[in-house]
């Protein structure tokens, strides 16, 4: 064998292992991801706060990532459709946004690992089975503790200082809307307000519902999380507005979009956190040794603009403690 072929036969036998690493860190992975509302401007926002931090933990669409979207516009079977598909992909994490995805998930796998994010109560659901050692393929992010509903009616009184009467929009099917509605209760007759549900379904019931509720007076609005709630979010928001009717929101994007005022979690911060314990499992560490956390930053936020078309006026107090204010 002549001396240079000799050369570059070992030079290229030694660069094996090198490349090999290289393929072998550049491992193609999917993440399945479970959007229950509608792929609105909001909602890419979420997903684009979800996405920037794997980007910046070394995981790039395309060269070692692929994300597989599903939307499901809100719709109990679209839900669960794109969850049997999602798990059919065998990922190598799924995140579920919302409780909604969660069921239909669990039904389908118990092995593949699940990240979840503004849940309420994963523990009362039996996602998990505690905060601290979920256990089984599921961990992530709560929205907050059920106490906060309280916190609603309290701050709704406040604005509004006339109210008597309180319905409480909420999804039936999922605990959380139970559990929320039933804290809103408990809170109730010390404010000397009385409380009636009223269950987000489709568009012609909740204008029927809710023009129902408003022929009598002193009446205001609470709503609760679901994803039912995203979907129907317009429509709730210029409801509250036509019967004149003092509205109270679970996040900042609903007061964004014209609700009166709005006192709940980050929702952002927890797609940005969602994104870290996806980089953990992927990297090798499993669900069951990540406890669920709790969301660390809530706000509350006030449209002036929505307040003075309700001839309110918004306490000096309330004010105070507003994170932001639109005017």
């Amino acid at each position: 064998m002549r001396r240079r072929e000799f050369i570059t036969l070992i030079g290229g036998a030694a660069a094996w292992p090198l490349a090999v690493r290289a393929q072998q860190a550049e491992r193609m992975r999917r993440i399945g991801v479970l959007m229950p509302t509608s792929a609105d401007a909001e909602q890419q926002q979420n997903l684009a706060a979800f996405r920037q931090p794997l980007q910046q933990l070394g995981w790039t669409e395309g060269r070692n990532l692929q994300t597989e979207v599903r939307w499901a516009a809100g719709d109990a079977r679209e839900i669960r459709k794109h969850a049997g598909a999602l798990v059919a992909l065998r990922p190598d994490v799924i995140v579920a946004a919302g409780n909604a995805g969660m069921p239909p998930l669990l039904e389908a796998t118990r092995t593949i690992p699940i990240v979840f994010n503004n849940v309420a109560d994963p523990v009362g659901a039996g996602f998990v089975k505690s905060m601290a050692r979920p256990g089984g393929n599921v961990t992530g992010f709560i929205q907050f503790e059920y106490s906060l509903s309280a916190k609603w009616l309290e701050t709704l009184k406040e604005i509004a200082p006339g109210l008597t009467r309180a319905a409480v929009l909420r999804d039936a099917t999922i605990a959380s809307g139970i559990g929320q509605f039933a804290v809103i209760q408990s809170v109730a007759s010390s404010l000397r307000v009385e409380t009636s549900a009223i269950d987000v379904r489709d568009v012609d019931g909740i204008e029927a519902d809710i023009a129902d509720f408003a022929r009598a007076g002193g009446g205001g609005l609470i709503l609760t999380s679901s994803a039912l709630a995203v979907v129907h979010r317009g429509l709730i928001i210029a409801l509250a507005a036509r019967h004149k009717l003092p509205a109270i929101f679970y996040r900042r994007g609903f007061a964004d979009a014209g609700g009166l005022l709005s006192y709940g979690y980050d929702v952002v911060d927890q797609y940005r956190r969602t994104a870290g314990y996806v980089d953990r499992i992927l990297k090798g560490e499993k669900p069951a040794d990540l406890p669920v956390q709790a969301s660390t930053k809530y706000e509350l936020v006030i449209n002036l603009k929505t307040a003075r078309a309700l001839a309110l006026d918004v306490p000096a107090s309330v004010l105070a403690r507003a994170d932001e204010v639109i005017e």
